[in-house]
């Protein structure tokens, strides 16, 4: 039996590809003190949760590098599965049991209701719904309500601080949810939680990296020819995987730094490196290649226009910007594009492009902001946005092949800027998107620029 518990919150593949990997590589290395505990939230996933149940918390990660080799790996480090129901008295009893240590959480950007003034964002139904059911004594929906049912069981039983871990691409996350969760209790009401909150918990910055696919209809069949099992809960990525993390856990943690976690005083540089050139880059293929009829990131990745269109925004735009750093950014960046380039992923625009009004503030505007108040050009960082504008009104219009999907998007607010009689400039005035740089006539001229670019690559995918 492990001596500590992880509670994660958030048994998508990207945890099971990312965190239950390294916690798998410290217990191969004969550190069996720590295991995890996984549960939702929210009722998704209920097929993949009852294959996990089913099979002990067991399932198989394929791997596969850019030169195609393929590994095939039994993760056994999530020890209890717990399903979800309304009430979440499992998960709210796990996290309360005073050998549970961690509480790590997935979490989309939009899941965090932040607005551009780091502040809760009050105009989401359910947001102001989640307080009312906290205030009623009800067990909340949202990443707060649930952390408040928690630690509010924790702080009553007396059992111990915790470390609130994040394992998201939302800049400067821990700082941010523990603003949010504070906030969220001050308008709760709750002062002796609140007090116990700021006294026995800790919320380190982390980066994480590792891009994991929805596991495609045919993995299965796949794993189950190469390793014989038949796994209902097997997850694909890419090779390449990476942890940054702030060392300031109050209660304890594995000894990561032994497999690989980079464990440092602040996450800074390297979050900015990897949100500006792999995310921000990531969704430019993606917008691109979706209008170019393209299905998979890595088809975007090996067509040399839309390739260029990323390489350019990064060596012209955010290189400069994020010097000096610890990091070799242009090695970082020719890193990057050659994960995105590996067939074998097929990740696919789809999952990607999702989300766009969260990404536009958190990924690439900060870097639009920099350029602008150093006097720098924002010619290829525009590109970005403009892609993005192009792609909602195709959207607006029915012509995307898939469903869109986006957490942050107000639809009518969005349908206003694709009818408007300028949508470039409703594009640019909307304060969701662009904070205190809204309507700023740098901003307007560089998007209509970049927008005839847009609109000259499209006719000319749509001539080929």
């Amino acid at each position: 039996m492990s001596e500590f518990t992880i509670l994660h919150l958030g048994l998508g593949s990207f945890h099971r590809a990312h965190q239950a990997v390294y916690l798998q590589r410290l217990i191969e290395a004969g550190d069996t003190r720590w295991s995890l505990c996984g549960a939702n939230i929210r009722p998704d996933m209920a097929d993949v949760i009852a294959a996990l149940q089913a099979q002990g918390g067991r399932y198989t990660l394929e791997t596969i590098s850019p030169a195609g080799e393929t590994r095939y790996e039994a993760i056994t480090a999530i020890r209890e599965v717990l399903p979800y129901e309304p009430t979440l008295a499992a998960v709210i009893a796990r996290g309360a049991a005073p050998s549970t240590r961690i509480i790590s959480f997935t979490v989309t950007e939009a899941g965090y209701y932040i607005d551009a003034k780091g502040r809760l964002d009050m105009s989401f139904a359910d947001l102001l719904a989640d307080i009312g059911r906290v205030k009623r004594g009800e067990t909340g929906q949202t990443i707060y309500g649930a952390l408040c049912a928690i630690l509010s069981a924790r702080r009553a039983a007396d059992a111990g601080p915790l470390t609130l871990l994040n394992c998201d691409n939302l800049r400067h996350n821990g700082e941010r949810v523990r603003a949010g969760l504070i906030e969220f209790i001050e308008k709760v009401g709750d002062a002796d939680l609140l007090a116990w909150v700021q006294a026995y918990t800790t919320c380190p910055n982390a980066m994480v990296d590792r891009i994991t696919p929805r596991p495609p209809p045919e993995l299965r069949e796949r794993v189950k020819a190469a390793t014989g099992r038949d796994d209902g809960a097997a997850i694909t990525g890419e090779s390449f995987i990476q942890w940054v993390i702030e060392d300031r856990f109050i209660a304890g943690r594995p000894d990561w730094g032994r497999v690989g976690v980079e464990l440092v005083d602040s996450v800074q540089p390297y979050e900015e490196a990897k949100i500006r050139i792999l995310n921000a880059t990531h969704s430019c293929i993606a917008w691109a290649g979706t209008m170019a009829g393209l299905q998979y990131i890595h088809e975007g990745t090996h067509d040399a226009e839309i390739r260029q269109m990323a390489f350019d925004y990064v060596t012209e735009d955010v290189i400069p910007c994020l010097t000096p750093s610890p990091l070799d950014l242009a090695a970082y960046r020719d890193v990057v594009l050659d994960r995105f380039g590996n067939p074998a992923i097929r990740d696919t625009n789809q999952r990607v492009a999702a989300d766009g009004f969260s990404k536009i503030p958190g990924f690439i505007a900060p870097t639009i902001r920099e350029r602008l108040a150093t006097g720098g050009t924002i010619d290829k960082v525009s590109l970005l946005p403009a892609l993005f504008l192009a792609f909602l009104q195709r959207w607006n219009a029915g012509l995307l092949p898939y469903a869109y999907q986006d957490q942050g998007m107000d639809e009518a607010a969005a349908r206003a800027i694709c009818a408007a009689e300028d949508p470039v400039a409703a594009f640019a005035a909307d304060r969701v998107l662009w904070g205190s740089l809204a309507g700023d006539d740098r901003l307007v001229g560089a998007l209509r620029h970049a927008g005839e670019r847009v609109a000259a690559f499209l006719a000319r995918r749509a001539a080929a």
